[in-house]
């Protein structure tokens, strides 16, 4: 039997707000072109970045570590809603391409005068150690996003 408080150690939720609005942070999440310039953590590279951005169209991104390492990842838009809502399915797989990871991830972003709040939610992982290898992965790549944004590398 699962439990509401085994759920939520295999959840991870971030909140971040960005000195941009809600247009702009959407749109670096949307468009492979600024993708390419601030997605995966500290270091990373993402040399294959394809899109189909529409519900029901699927994404496949590699990102490239420094120890020359890559890190697949793909899904499947579930719902989009112009500068409010994204969701997506994410799944990574290991070097058999068995799925280690297979989740739903949920952004909402709320505009605050010039500034955005995004909260970005990530469920259900296998366990509490996969969703903090994730928290680690996701708090560097927003921090890449943040700065993205507050550099004049707007969108």
């Amino acid at each position: 039997m699962t439990t509401s408080t085994d759920i939520s150690k295999r959840t991870l939720v971030i909140e971040r707000t960005f000195d941009a609005p809600a247009h702009l942070v959407f749109s670096a999440w949307t468009e492979p072109e600024h993708l390419v310039r601030w997605f995966g953590p500290n270091d990373f590279t993402l040399p294959t970045c394809e899109q189909d951005f529409r519900v029901g169209g699927k994404y496949n991104f590699c990102m490239h570590a420094p120890d020359g390492g890559d890190h697949w990842v793909f899904g499947e838009y579930r719902e989009i809603r112009e500068f409010d809502r994204l969701v997506f399915t994410w799944i990574r797989e290991d070097e058999r391409s068995v799925p280690w990871v297979d989740n739903i991830v949920t952004l909402t972003f709320e505009e605050h005068g010039d500034r955005t709040k995004m909260t970005f939610h990530q469920a259900l992982f296998g366990s509490e150690q996969f969703r903090n290898e994730h928290n680690g992965g996701w708090s560097e790549c927003f921090d890449r996003l943040g700065a993205f944004l507050a550099n004049n590398e707007r969108p």
